[in-house]
């Protein structure tokens, strides 16, 4: 998937300001992927930080800004500091 078609499948997921993600930290690489669903696509971030006082997390935010062509301000973590669901409010 190329930069266009991955922002614009993260455009599509994002309901009503909000973008949920399920992150894998420690991974063996860094990826933002977009997978079809049940119920509507699933946005997964892959990042090979290690879980520890918010490292994975920050890289998440670098990663999907980078991903949506936006600055790192733009992303407000709402929900899931410590959880690997999380969800992200998109400020304009």
């Amino acid at each position: 998937m190329n930069k266009t078609d991955l922002r614009t499948a993260l455009e599509a997921v994002v309901r009503d300001g909000e973008l949920p993600v399920r992150v894998t930290p420690k991974a063996s690489r860094n990826a933002v992927v977009v997978e079809p669903g049940e119920a509507g696509a699933v946005v997964r971030v892959y990042v090979t930080t290690v879980p520890e006082n918010g490292k994975a997390t920050k890289d998440v935010v670098k990663l999907l800004a980078k991903a949506m062509g936006r600055p790192k301000s733009a992303l407000a973590l709402v929900r899931g500091e410590t959880a690997r669901d999380k969800v992200f409010r998109l400020n304009d």
